[in-house]
This record gives structure tokens, sequence and C-alpha cells, in this order.
């Protein structure tokens, strides 16, 4: 399968079992530089396990899968992994709670959690920095991660999958866990980097579609495992598509740049 310059992810047919479950089915997919996706389905639908493939964390067993030019199952991961910013409950959860903000950043040069003897540069430091700013996170360099509310946890991760400078950046449910305040900060950092023409390609994963940022462009709707529809998201958050993915008649409202999903009356 040839893959364009231009095409940071392409899914061809791409199916992923373990033992007699299928957690995806002959999914094709595919993300163009500058490109923000979200993906959005209902628990179960495979939107974890289809972000894992994409960040070089998991190898299909069926189909073919290219990651930035590279053929998943043919090329060392470790070598395209840098190239991959992610964001995620799972890194989360190995952070070691006493890592000081600032060296949590930082060690994702090395792609290491918690910091060891790196030598790391003043230049490492001042981008840093300039990526927790970016979050509103600076005044928290100095601190311990295991002490940061969530949304503050979330927004240094962000800062973290960023340092290294990466071609793609995968988020898998940012916002999880979050509560109304929390939320829309983090929305509004999210549309701010999607609005950011110097900024990776973005692919988003969530179960709510009030927690799509402004700027993204594309959607991508899973159950089950299979798609339901894929493409520019106001083709894709209609009432119809979002009622097929969730398996309930549901309403879509957008206002100035947000969508909203509701059940639809009656």
């Amino acid at each position: 399968m040839g893959v364009h310059e231009d095409v940071v992810i392409q899914l061809a047919g791409v199916g992923v079992r373990r033992g007699d479950a299928r957690l995806l089915t002959d999914i094709d997919w595919s993300v163009e530089l500058d490109e923000r996706w979200v993906v959005l389905g209902p628990n179960g639908a495979g939107k974890t396990t289809l972000l894992q493939i994409a960040g070089a964390q998991l190898h299909p067993t069926a189909g073919e899968a290219h990651v930035l030019g590279e053929r998943i199952g043919g090329v060392n991961v470790f070598d395209l992994r840098p190239r991959v910013g992610f964001a995620s409950a799972a890194v989360a959860n190995h952070i070691p709670p006493g890592e000081c903000v600032l060296d949590l950043v930082m060690s994702a040069g090395y792609a290491v959690l918690g910091r060891w003897r790196e030598p790391y540069q003043e230049t490492d430091r001042a981008r840093a920095r300039m990526l927790l700013r970016r979050f509103g996170v600076l005044d928290l360099a100095d601190r311990r991660f295991g002490t940061l509310s969530e949304g503050e946890r979330k927004r240094v991760q962000i800062a973290r999958a960023l340092m290294a400078d990466p071609e793609l950046m995968l988020l898998d449910e940012p916002a999880a866990g979050l509560d109304l305040g929390g939320r829309e900060a983090l929305v509004g950092h999210l549309a701010a980097l999607a609005a950011d023409p110097d900024a990776p390609t973005l692919v988003l994963v969530t179960h709510h579609v009030e927690e799509i940022p402004p700027g993204f462009t594309h959607a991508l709707l899973l159950r089950e495992g299979e798609v339901v529809a894929a493409g520019l998201l106001g083709d894709v958050l209609t009432g119809e598509s979002l009622s097929a993915a969730f398996g309930l008649p549901l309403r879509v409202d957008r206002v100035g740049g947000r969508y909203f999903a509701r059940a639809a009356a009656g």
C-alpha cells in the first residue's frame, strides 16, 4: 500500500482480535497533515484500541497500518514512537507521584518517565517552561505531580506530550474526570492548539461531543469496533450518525463552534 507524504495515518482493512473478541473490524481511515480529528463512540467501541495502533503501541491482527509513512510491523517502533505525542490515563498511571513537574515535561525528550541521569540543557528547560506557560501551569513547575488537581495533571501531560515536538499528537479522553470549569479550561487550551499552524496533526478521543474544541476539522464515529461515519466534522456530527453510533435517538445542536447532544424528544 503506497502512502502519500501528506498522509499521517493510513489504515486499510485493519482489524484487532484478542481471543474470540473482535476489538476492531475492517477499519479504513486516513488522516492527513494538519487535520484535527475527533474519534467518538460509546464504551467498548474500539476508540482506545484505534489510538494504540496510531501510536505504534499495538500491531493490527488484520490489514495494514501506516503511521508517519512507516508500516506498523515493518519498522522499529522505538524509532517511530518519539515522533508521536501521546497523552492518556494509561500514561498518567505510570508517572511517579513524586516527580517534579518540570522534570516530567523535560524527560519526554528522552521518551522516559521519571528523571534519572539524562543531561538536560538550558534549551530543554526553556522549552518545557514555554509549554507549561502555554497551558497555564507554569506556576506548577516545581510542584510534585502527585499534588496536582486532575485538571492540572491533564494540562501538564499535554505539555509533556508536546515536548519532543511530535509530528502527530494523540489525546485519549483528555477531559475525563474533570469538573465543568476544568473541562472548559482544557477545551480552550486545545482550541488554541488546534488553531496553531505549527501544531502537529491532532487526534482526540472522547465520549462527548461537548468536549470537542473549536477548530477540529474531522470526525470518526465507531460502534462495536466498526466505522459508522467518517469525514468533515459538520457532515459527521448529525443526529442520524450519532444515533447510529450510540444506539439512542439523539439531537445535535451547534452553538458558537461547539457541539451539544441530547436525547431526542419523544
